[in-house]
């Protein structure tokens, strides 16, 4: 778990104020994730939390007052640009509280909503704790699973979306403005510009305080990396984590996950996974490769072509291992599909269906595996020695094979 947290020394404006952020957020899940809160005390007048709950409706609270959209934010793959506007000043309650999505206003809400009486100050801006990631309040938790990018708290004016981002006029879709023009005022800052730090862009240099580590990654809204799918599973769904790039094996089944992206028809293509754990057969296994889009249609989700840690059972007798680096290749030009273990090829699969497929990590029992789809991590580790790629697409532990074969993200899928 990592956050970031900051008491400003003095107060800025407490009725209003814009909150806007890049997020690519960990739905559904367990538990709700907090992307912003501020706390002084455990009741109303102490406690503000944006956040998004486990069913994927986004939305705020104060302490026992409630209020969460109808839409849900649950494409996994996607980069959400959400913003959050405040002005308590207005007459008017539901100019109190505005709320977007990727330039929508969010009008309909399955809970609440309970817009905060005319003229409230709120603990934002003030000088209590100020939390990035964590609902702060004095049990603490919600922590945030995910991305986030390009974060900023506008103190003293409530914006729209259109500050911080703009409408492609080619595709119609919502992009990023990465520097926007605005007054951030006493308490605003600019977090996550460039960096994974904890100070502030903004030239306010209202730095904060990081506690736990914050991953680098090259996935970001402006090049959407692959990451696997917490909703496209099995009969028994594996544990997401870490930006829905680690998968932990909770139970003694085959428990299935691919990648959000497929790989597709043309061009070469290139990941890697980790396995974290030993295998012994009978108990743990892993099946890492890539799956057909007609098994995933049948249902029959395991792999068409893998290399595995099954000692017992397996076909291909990889033997797996704690910390090997599985590398996946597919070249569509030439119709291969190629399996490495640390560099080594083990698998190899010649005249490849003109079909669809997708990168595939299976588990069975307690042990899971990291996926590498161009971040530079593994889990929350950045990778020891980085490989070359020839495209400048991703960080891999090793070369790209074959030298001019790319991740699998939109700026890839755009060459």
């Amino acid at each position: 778990m990592a956050y970031l947290t900051r008491t400003p020394s003095s107060a800025g404006n407490r009725k209003t104020f814009t909150i806007s952020a890049w997020l690519k957020p960990n739905v559904p899940g367990s538990g709700a994730i907090s992307m912003f809160s501020a706390w002084s005390a455990d009741n109303v007048a102490g406690h503000f939390v944006w956040r998004i709950k486990a069913d994927g409706t986004i939305g705020w609270s104060r302490w026992s007052d409630d209020s969460y959209s109808t839409r849900k934010l649950l494409d996994t793959n996607a980069w959400y640009h959400c913003v959050i506007a405040v002005d308590t000043t207005q007459s008017t309650a539901a100019d109190r509280v505005k709320l977007y999505v990727n330039n929508e206003q969010i009008t309909s809400f399955s809970v609440g909503p309970n817009y905060p009486a005319q003229n409230t100050d709120l603990p934002v801006n003030n000088t209590n704790s100020q939390t990035i990631g964590l609902n702060n309040y004095s049990s603490g938790g919600n922590d945030y699973k995910g991305y986030m990018s390009h974060f900023h708290l506008v103190d003293g004016t409530a914006l729209t979306p259109s500050a911080f981002g703009s409408t492609d006029a080619t595709t119609g879709e919502w992009k990023i403005n990465t520097n926007p023009t605005v007054t951030y005022g006493t308490c605003g800052f600019f977090m996550f510009k460039d960096d994974n730090s904890a100070n502030d862009d903004s030239g306010q240099s209202n730095n904060f305080s990081l506690s736990g580590t914050l991953p680098k990654s090259e996935d970001c809204p402006s090049n959407v990396f692959n990451t696997l799918n917490p909703l496209a599973v099995g009969s028994s769904a594996p544990t997401f984590s870490m930006g829905n790039n680690r998968v932990n094996g909770t139970a003694g089944a085959y428990q299935f996950s691919c990648g959000t992206i497929a790989v597709p028809l043309t061009g070469k293509w290139y990941w890697e996974v980790k396995a974290n754990d030993n295998v012994n057969g009978s108990s743990t296994e892993y099946l890492i490769g890539a799956v057909l889009e007609s098994r995933l249609q049948s249902s029959s989700n395991f792999a068409e072509f893998a290399a595995d840690g099954i000692s017992q059972y397996g076909s291909v007798g990889s033997g797996i291992a704690q910390n090997d680096i599985i590398g996946v290749s597919v070249d569509r030009t030439a119709a291969t599909l190629k399996i490495y273990k640390n560099n080594s090829l083990i698998v190899t699969k010649s005249s490849l269906p003109a079909e669809l497929i997708f990168p595939m990590v299976t588990v069975y029992g307690s042990v899971s595996a990291d996926a590498n789809f161009g971040n530079g991590y593994f889990g929350g580790t950045a990778i020891s020695s980085a490989g070359t790629n020839a495209s400048n697409l991703g960080i891999f532990e090793y070369d790209v094979i074959p030298s001019d074969a790319t991740a699998i993200c939109t700026k890839g899928l755009n060459e």
